[in-house]
């Protein structure tokens, strides 16, 4: 069976991330990866777009409709499903994964920070509350839950390019200084996680434009890139096929080799999925 590394680059839009992320690219450009274009589901925001990336549902379904519905999931989402599929999860993440995956309420820094034996649908998790909290602690974090508790789906979740675009804008130098550097990181740990015999998943929940706002209908706001390295697909760029957010919970199925929950939709029509 597959392990799973599910990265989420927040607001880390698809054009943002062609011109940044030199690793990634790379792998694609070499014949190590598939890389997609992916169309959020509206609106273009993050608590919404974090539940349609992990349940495969259109809002409406899920109803996470705004970035102030604070509660639990009320769906199958990809923690759920691996946990009830006997499969070990982790995350390192944004204190939003907590409210949404393990207790409903507003993530409180001093009690929720770390919450690694949980009896939510995130077993293993160590999260954070600032925007700028470092990137690169963000995948320290990763690293101590994959080498404790050896999951077999990790979520991986940094900031610091939403916070950048918030602050300075899609245009600015430090909104694609943020870019390089959380990539910088994907290309430091790649090969350990590779050898360790995981499936590579990259992808973001919205982009930004160049005011420093994402939510709204724009194609900088919504397209987000889809970088997929796993023997079960096909290496290529098939970024001329635009596809929606609603992939990713599916295709992370496949790869784990577990059932997908109802209502999500069928990878199998898309181009590389072996």
């Amino acid at each position: 069976m597959s392990k799973v590394i599910l990265i989420i680059l927040d607001a880390f839009g698809f054009e943002a991330a062609t011109k940044r992320s030199g690793f990634l690219e790379h792998l694609a450009e070499s014949g190590k990866c598939a890389k997609y274009k992916v169309i959020g589901e509206l609106p273009s925001a993050s608590r919404p777009m974090y539940e349609t990336i992990m349940t495969g549902l259109p809002v409406w379904q899920h109803g996470v409709s705004s970035n102030s519905n604070i509660r639990l999931s009320r769906c199958e989402n990809l923690f759920s499903l691996t946990k009830k599929n006997g499969l070990v999860n982790a995350a390192a993440a944004y204190g939003w994964m907590y409210e949404l995956y393990c207790s409903g309420n507003v993530f409180d820094v001093h009690k929720d920070r770390y919450a690694l034996e949980s009896n939510g649908s995130i077993m293993h998790g160590i999260y954070y509350c600032e925007d700028q909290y470092p990137d690169s602690h963000v995948y320290t974090d990763a690293e101590f839950l994959r080498v404790q508790y050896c999951p077999d789906f990790l979520v991986i979740h940094p900031m610091n390019v939403d916070y950048a675009g918030h602050k300075f804008g899609a245009a600015s130098a430090e909104y694609a200084h943020a870019g390089n550097m959380t990539v910088d990181q994907i290309a430091q740990l790649y090969e350990g996680w590779i050898a360790d015999g995981y499936d590579l998943v990259v992808t973001a929940d919205h982009g930004m434009d160049d005011l420093g706002h994402h939510s709204g209908n724009e194609p900088i706001q919504r397209c987000a890139p889809l970088y997929i390295l796993s023997d079960k697909v096909t290496p290529g760029c098939y970024s001329t096929e635009e596809l929606t957010t609603r992939i990713v919970a599916p295709l992370v199925c496949r790869l784990l080799g577990i059932a997908p929950a109802a209502g999500m939709i069928n990878p199998n029509s898309i181009h590389g999925i072996l």
